[in-house]
């Protein structure tokens, strides 16, 4: 029977204690851009047939590198991996599923909406995916060229209608806010205009700038600028428009329907394991950390001499996974339950963090339910999340192991 037979129209919804610290999440980078957005940082390369090439069988000695073990998630990000051929991702998703089986909870890729094409959904839904997140950005024409996307608002619609007729238990809309030239009502157009396919998934990110990016270029110039009012004007139109539209808002930037989370990137939240292939991939283990470089040749390289998650590899401690935790996990709405990470890695290595948790409660950016010991953001507090990721760091440096 195909995998395709088998998938549910929804999703089980996650449950903290169902998807354990131990669970296994696989990231698989597909760095293959055939042009580069004005915002985007992200490493990526040309698609030359022999780097492509490459990359496939470097991507299958990467995974025989790590002992096989059932994954409850799967993730490929980009670049854009739907820019392969339907028989490149066809080989790609063999590779996967012979080192590792199908993942048990969720199956995701990314996809450009110029890069949706039937048989590639063909190839995508026998291999056993579940999620589909298609990059629209804007539905603004305007907009999208200031982007520098390269899809058009009638591309996005086609995308749709074929990623619908392809049968995907959860499909996701990327949607970013906040851009050169944007509006208010602009926004509320691309919000409304979203909404109206009804997707089981939405995203919405604020546009941030990044160096070696053309649009960091243009801020340094002067010829764009930063209005933190006006992103705080974008953020809480979104959390009325969703909020009325019935999607959750589980997470600062993802809002869902019931039974469509993100399972992958809940587990990347909470800080669990997960192992990440092909160049520029982060894996985490118990108590490590690491990257491959940002280079086809040398990440193949590396994979060649029986090396992976070489750069900036880390033994982590105690401290800083509760660190992380706190940063990442106080950006899902439910907030953090601070017994669980004692169990996990000690009262020792949390307690520092007590004080500044405590401080950040005074200021109005946290609030404390002392009867399940959980910590979560304010409404003030999902807005300047960035300043308590800022106060949480370095607090456990020196005091734990």
């Amino acid at each position: 029977m195909a995998l395709a037979n088998i998938i549910p129209t929804a999703l089980p919804d996650y449950n903290v204690s169902d998807f354990a610290p131990d669970n296994l999440g696989i990231y698989v980078h597909g760095p293959f851009c055939a042009h580069t957005c004005d915002f985007c940082a992200f490493y990526q390369e040309e698609p030359r047939r022999e780097d492509i090439l490459r990359y496939l069988e470097t991507i299958d000695r990467e995974m025989a590198l790590v002992p096989p073990e059932p994954a409850e998630t799967a993730f490929w990000g980009g670049g854009t991996p739907g820019l392969l051929a339907a028989g490149d991702l066809e080989r790609l998703g063999r590779i996967q599923l012979r080192h590792f089986g199908a993942p048990r909870r969720e199956w995701s890729i990314e996809l450009a909406p110029g890069s949706v094409k039937a048989d590639k959904l063909g190839v995508l839904r026998d291999l056993g995916f579940t999620r589909v997140s298609l990059g629209v950005q804007s539905f603004s024409e305007k907009l999208l060229e200031r982007l520098g996307r390269r899809h058009s608002p009638a591309q996005i619609r086609r995308a749709w209608e074929l990623l619908r007729g392809a049968g995907f238990a959860s499909i996701n809309i990327d949607l970013m806010f906040a851009l050169p030239g944007q509006s208010l009502e602009a926004w509320r157009d691309d919000l409304r205009a979203a909404i109206a396919l009804e997707p089981d998934h939405l995203s919405t990110y604020c546009l941030t700038f990044e160096e070696d990016t053309a649009l960091f270029v243009q801020l340094s110039e002067g010829k764009v600028r930063q209005d933190d009012e006006r992103d705080r004007a974008f953020y809480e139109t979104t959390w009325e428009m969703l909020g009325e539209a019935g999607f959750e808002h589980y997470e600062i930037s993802n809002y869902a329907r019931p039974g469509h989370r993100c399972l992958h990137n809940i587990n990347t939240w909470r800080m669990h394991r997960w192992h990440g292939f092909g160049p520029s991939a982060a894996s985490q283990g118990r108590d490590w950390r690491g990257t491959n470089p940002h280079d086809l040749r040398a990440w193949s390289d590396d994979v060649a001499h029986g090396r992976r998650a070489t750069q900036e590899r880390t033994l982590l401690t105690a401290a800083q996974l509760v660190e992380d935790a706190l940063i990442f996990g106080l950006r899902m709405n439910e907030g953090v339950r601070l017994a669980d990470l004692a169990e996990r890695f000690g009262a020792a290595a949390l307690a520092p963090f007590r004080p500044v948790l405590a401080a950040l409660v005074a200021d109005g950016l946290l609030e404390h339910d002392p009867e399940g010991d959980v910590v979560r953001l304010t409404r003030e507090g999902r807005l300047l999340a960035d300043a308590v990721g800022e106060a949480l760091l370095g607090a456990g440096e020196n005091r734990t192991g």
